[in-house]
This record gives structure tokens, C-alpha cells and sequence, in this order.
């Protein structure tokens, strides 16, 4: 079977689907999600952000792999569910109706 992440980050594979490239389609897929799904990303996730981080601050970005993305799209999408997680237990924004805000430029990875 072929690997989305390094081998370092495998007990992240069932969660592959969140290492999407860009702000809006991860948000799409937070307002998609249900809460025990955000939980169970999340709790899968968040005890790897340490060792994430530091793996990818000595990846080059001028020669990034394919594996490198997915893994730092991934902890991206975890950034974009946490307050789902953390606070407001729901994954849309409380009291925000049908307002959203869109990113009209990302970091190129």
C-alpha cells in the first residue's frame, strides 16, 4: 500500500484525507465534518505536532517531497479544526450564520 506521509508519521495514514493543499478546501472539510470526527483527527494528531514541527523546520522548502506537503498540509488542517476541538465543540464558527471569509493568498508549498 503506498504511504501519504513519512514513514516517521504512518499512524497518521488513516487521516490522509486531511492533507489538503489550500485554507478554503480544508475549511470545507472541517463544516463537513462531524464532532467525532474533528475529535478523532484531532486526538490523533495533536500528540504528533511537536515531532511534526520539528521535522518539517529541517525540510528545504526549495525541494520539498511530495510526502513533506502532505504531512505539512496535514498539520495545517489541524490548525484549522483546533478551536472546533478546543472550544466551540462544533465545526462551524458560533453566531457567525451563514458569513464566512475566504483566503485570496496562500503560501505556495
Amino acid at each position: 500500500m503506498a504511504t501519504v506521509f513519512p514513514a516517521e508519521f504512518a499512524a497518521l495514514e488513516p487521516f490522509a484525507d486531511w492533507a489538503v493543499p489550500t485554507e478554503k478546501a480544508r475549511y470545507a472539510k472541517r463544516i463537513a465534518s462531524t464532532m467525532d470526527e474533528l475529535d478523532t483527527f484531532y486526538n490523533a494528531a495533536y500528540p504528533l505536532l511537536a515531532s511534526g514541527t520539528e521535522y518539517l523546520q529541517n525540510v528545504s522548502m526549495a525541494d520539498i517531497s511530495e510526502g513533506d506537503k502532505h504531512l505539512l498540509w496535514l498539520f495545517c488542517a489541524l490548525v484549522t479544526v483546533a478551536f472546533s476541538v478546543e472550544a466551540w465543540r462544533q465545526p462551524r464558527v458560533p453566531d457567525t450564520g451563514a458569513a464566512s471569509i475566504d483566503s485570496v493568498l496562500e503560501p505556495a508549498v
